[in-house]
């Protein structure tokens, strides 16, 4: 295959074909250079044709309270009671900075996905 951008669906396939046969070239061979930079080119191709947003904020606290076997309770030291949390999880009411401080810090939850918003509720008495 010769190397060229990848401007189409049928690029990006034959790079992806081409970047498989290649897996397990040895770095800084002519097909271990060919490698890094298609998967560099595919890698641009992806980020432009099919990104890949983060999850809202409650959306990202239900799965880290799912991944990491935790339960409601274990959320009160960093947002409060467990009707706060209710509210929270029930996207009745936005985390606060220092509720997203404590989470990061006490739970290692990564900031930034705590500070999108979470989605909108709308219900048909807010119409």
């Amino acid at each position: 295959m010769k190397i060229k951008p990848i401007k189409t669906n049928k690029d990006y396939k034959a790079a992806l074909k081409e970047i498989e046969r290649l897996f397990n070239a040895k770095l800084n061979t002519p097909n271990g250079d060919k490698l890094d930079i298609l998967t560099t080119l595919v890698h641009g191709y992806e980020e432009e044709h099919y990104p890949i947003d983060f999850p809202d904020a409650v959306d990202a606290l239900n799965y880290w309270i799912e991944s990491r076997g935790l339960e409601r309770k274990d959320l009160e030291a960093c947002i409060g009671t467990r009707a706060r949390i209710s509210e929270i999880l029930n996207r009745k009411r936005e985390l606060t900075l220092n509720m997203i401080r404590k989470l990061h810090g006490e739970l290692y939850i990564p900031a930034e996905l705590l500070i999108k918003k979470s989605k909108q509720r709308h219900t048909k008495s807010e119409k």
